[in-house]
């Protein structure tokens, strides 16, 4: 059992599983593609993701162009990450807007961005683990990216001063892209 709790940009979704918890532990269901469709969740999702990252550590922004596009159902299922979508579809009356949320092993939150959104995230703990699913494979060719800092977007990272891939260090400003 989900709730779905739309966000202030067209088909993005934080999801919050019901978790059974007892002396034992917990247990949850993390997908369920009756309730996802129920919701207006639609698309497959082809591929699953699980990275670690040190504090500090930030992810993006990436995302996936033309066909290969790719939505993306992301949870952190060890530490804490600040995680984060950007529209970047620029027909969307939210085109450059942000939206970011941390998600956690304790709270258990799932965020769905869909198709059109650039991703990242920033590691807050000492070590995180994310999962997700995404509905396109990966394709090297269709792999691009923003720069994490784009004064344009103005996203409020937790940290102005991150640890970054060379690849992360390089990509574009969103006005820049074709």
């Amino acid at each position: 059992m989900f709730t779905f709790h739309p966000m202030n940009m067209q088909g993005l979704f934080l999801i919050t599983p019901k978790v059974y918890s007892d002396e034992r532990g917990f247990f949850m269901e993390t997908y369920k593609k009756s309730e996802f469709l129920n919701a207006g969740i639609t698309q497959e999702f082809l591929q699953d993701n699980h990275s670690r990252s040190h504090r500090g550590v930030l992810r993006g922004l990436h995302y996936q162009s033309g066909d290969y596009a790719q939505g993306k159902l992301v949870r952190c299922v060890k530490g804490q990450i600040f995680d984060v979508a950007v529209d970047i579809r620029k027909e969307s009356p939210t085109f450059g807007h942000w939206y970011g949320i941390i998600l956690s092993e304790d709270n258990f939150y799932m965020l769905y961005i869909p198709e059109g959104f650039a991703h990242g995230f920033y590691t807050i703990s000492e070590e995180a683990e994310t999962v997700y699913k995404t509905t396109s494979e990966y394709k090297t060719e269709a792999d691009k990216g923003i720069i994490w800092n784009d004064p344009d977007i103005n996203i409020f990272w937790p940290s102005f001063n991150p640890k970054l891939s060379p690849k992360d260090m390089k990509h574009p400003k969103l006005k820049d892209i074709k």
